[in-house]
This record gives C-alpha cells, structure tokens and sequence, in this order.
C-alpha cells in the first residue's frame, strides 16, 4: 500500500473516531432530553390527578378509571391506575401496569417515587409510580407510551449513520487529495532515485523550492547526488591520472628487464639497467603506496589520540636528515598537543619536509617550527610561480619546472588530504627573501 493510501486510511480512521465519538454523545444528550420532557409530563399528570378534588373523589369512591381510549396507554394524555399495599388493582380495566414490589412499598409508604420502564402488552411505556395522597396505604401509577421517543431516536440513528459514513468517505477522499498533493515531492524524489539506480546518472537534481520539511529532504538529497557525483568524478580522475602516471615507470622498467633477459650486455652496462630497474621499482612502490593512501580518501583506519605535535616533528626531521644529509634542517618546535592518528599525520609532516628538501638547493637551510599546532616549513628555494602556486595541493599536479625532478606530484596532495580529515588545513606562500613557507595546521587540544 501506498503512503499516500496509508495517509487517507489514516485520516479516514480519524475523522471515524470523531463522528463516532460525536455522535455517541450528541444520541446520549437527545434521549436524556427526550426521556427527562416524558418524565416531566408525567410527573404533571400524576400531580394533576392527585391534587384535583374532584378528580380524587371520584377515582376514590369509583374505585375505577373509564376503559382504555382508543390510543394505546392513553397516547399523550397517558394511562393511569391505583395499586393497594396488598397488590390489587382498584380498577378492572383492558390494559394492566405491571406491578412489582417496589409498587407495594411506595402504596405502603416505605418508599417514594419512581420511574421505570416496561413493555405493556407489546408497548414499550415510561411508568411513574407515587403515593396516592387523597388515601393512604394505595400507589397511583402513570404510563405514557415511548412510541414517539423510540422513533424520533431511530431516526436519529439512522441520520447519524449516514452523517458518519458519508464524513468518513469524504474524509477519505480528501485525505488522499490532499496526501498526494503534499507527498509530490516525496514521489518526485523516489522516481529520481529509482531512475539514478536504472541509469547511473548523478548530474539528476529534484526540485527542492519548498521550505518546509519535504523541501529540506530534497535538499539533503541532492546535496547528496552531488557529493557523490564529486566523488565518483574524483576516483574517475584518480584512476586516470594513476594510469597516465603508471604508464611511463612501467614502460621504462619493462625495457631494462628485456634488456637484462636478452643478455649481451657489458658489466657496466648491465649493472646500470640493474640500478635503473631498482629506481623504478622503488617509484613504482611510492607511487602505488601515494595512490592507495589518496584512494582512502581520509579514511581513519586507526583510533585518534592525543599527539604530541613537536615531538612528532622533531622524529620526522631527524629521518628527512637521513635522506637529505646535504640540507641543513633547522628547528625551533614548542610544546603542542593535539588529537590525530599519529602514522598519518607523521606522514603529512615528512612530505612537507621532503618537499622542502627537494627544492633547496645543495647546502641550503629549511627552517621547522612548531608553535600552537601549527607546523611551518620554510626552504629557500627558487619558489613557487604564482601561477601554480593554487593547484600545488591538487593530485598529480606537477608544474613546469618539476617535471624533470622525481615525484609523482601526490606528497602535497596527502598533505592535504591529512589535514582536512583531521579538521585542520594547509597552505603554501612565498617567504620573504626568497623560497616558499608551507604551514600546517591541526587544530590543538586544551
């Protein structure tokens, strides 16, 4: 079933409850009028029969009532009869009230007036028993039929049948207007979805021009639909750029190895494709490590915990000076802690650093400071061109002037990627006097 189907139900069920409840109370308060307005005509009737002199005078010394008129229990004037203590009509007549004890104890007076209903020879009547004042020890007792009161309560009946099943419809039908109406949105974004599933197509949008709750899910939908667009663009460069990268270390490796299988080469020879297959397989390897750190695309794989920041930059300098012996690395690092997974982030650190090295020239100076969870990096090399100085942190990005250098133009790129997975950020800038200062920064713990 539908949502739309579920709604209307719903609505439906509702509106049912309140016509039933409605109508349960508005039955209860017409037949308590009626019953109270018969009551009162009888109570009438009764204090209109005891109070007349003459009336009670010759009802008392007739001891009878005339013979039953022609409307059942007398119709609207009603039907009367005397009861003794002992139990005996006083009055032979063709319709006899039903006497019960509770009649012999209000003759006897041990009790007062009552009502009661009761079925007088296939009649449904209201009978009002009192004391018959003008002579002790006898019960007058005052029927009127609930003919009319019985039929103007079927016929409320029956209009509130029909009221209730005629607003249960209309409800129903609205509720499925007014469902469909106000779940197009929903319906539009399912159809969206279910085409994005047959299709793959990610550049879809639903129209999201409502501000309400609905207008806000599609919003989030398609703010959705474009990050994984983005997503999917970016693995799609990801592949091709590694592809293209991949090509030409493969190609060259390929070559020294056909080389080295065909023989006939001389020893220096032999030993220089030895050392070239030994540099490309340790490219290779950085490459491929590059791109599957860059395919994780932030992933935690371990638990953050609080780092010391310059203690882990002290250890990544101590290992740049090991590969760079011929750069002079100078640091001033102050106390910082801040929450990171300490592999990863010592990773970022040692591409800043290696960066730095491969760009200073032979005997020059890189400069590391550590302060407030911000890790600079200065080198004094011949600086980044201002042209390309926004896309240094872009994958495989390399520019003119590093193309001749080794690298796979992704250092920079995790760089990046470290930093905004932990919250932090990263930028390069020209420094004064010369060289580029690049600065990290990982938001600190108090």
């Amino acid at each position: 079933m539908t949502l739309s189907r579920r709604l209307a139900l719903a609505s439906a069920a509702a509106v049912a409850v309140a016509v039933a409840t409605l109508s349960v109370v508005a039955y209860a308060m017409v037949r308590n009028e009626l019953r109270n307005e018969l009551d009162d005509a009888l109570s009438q009737r009764a204090a209109q029969i005891t109070t007349s002199p003459t009336t009670a005078a010759r009802l008392f010394q007739q001891r009878e009532f005339p013979t039953t008129p022609a409307p059942p229990l007398g119709g609207a004037a009603g039907y009367a009869q005397l009861v003794d203590s002992t139990g005996d009509r006083l009055a032979e007549a063709e319709q006899h009230l039903p006497v019960s004890p509770r009649t012999f104890d209000v003759a006897a007076g041990r009790k007062g007036s009552f009502y009661e209903d009761a079925t007088v020879e296939g009649i449904h009547a209201r009978i009002l028993t009192v004391p018959f004042t003008p002579e002790p020890g006898i019960a007058l007792q005052v029927a009127r039929p609930l003919s009319e009161v019985d039929d103007v309560l079927a016929r409320l009946r029956l209009v509130m049948l029909l009221v209730a099943v005629g607003g249960v419809a209309i409800a129903a039908a609205l509720g499925l207007a007014v469902s469909r109406a106000s779940l197009a949105p929903v319906r539009r974004l399912t159809e969206t979805a279910e085409h994005i599933t047959e299709t793959h197509d990610l550049t879809l949008r639903v129209e999201a021009d409502r501000t309400d709750e609905l207008g806000r899910l599609a919003a989030s939908f398609n703010t959705m639909l474009g990050a994984l667009e983005e997503s999917l663009r970016a693995q799609r460069q990801l592949v091709a750029d590694a592809s293209h990268e991949l090509r030409t270390p493969l190609t060259s490796l390929r070559t020294n190895v056909e080389l080295l299988a065909r023989g006939g080469l001389g020893e220096e020879e032999r030993r220089q494709a030895m050392d070239d297959v030994g540099a490309q397989i340790a490219e290779l390897t950085t490459l491929i490590t590059d791109v599957v750190e860059l395919a994780r695309d932030g992933e935690q794989r371990h638990e953050v915990e609080d780092v010391r920041l310059d203690l882990l930059v002290a250890d990544a300098v101590d290992r740049a000076r090991l590969h760079s012996p011929d750069v002079a690395f100078r640091e001033e690092l102050e106390e910082s802690v801040v929450a990171a997974v300490p592999d990863r982030l010592h990773r970022a650190v040692a591409n800043v650093l290696d960066n730095a090295a491969k760009w200073s020239p032979p005997g020059g100076e890189v400069d590391v400071a550590v302060q407030g969870g911000e890790v600079s990096v200065r080198d004094r090399g011949p600086g980044i061109d201002p042209d390309d100085l926004p896309h240094v942190f872009e994958r495989f990005y390399r520019s003119a002037a590093a193309r001749h250098r080794p690298g796979s133009g992704l250092g920079l790129a995790i760089v990046r990627q470290v930093a905004e997975s932990h919250g932090g950020s990263v930028a390069a800038e020209p420094a004064e006097g010369g060289g580029t200062v690049v600065r990290l920064r990982i938001p600190t713990k108090p």
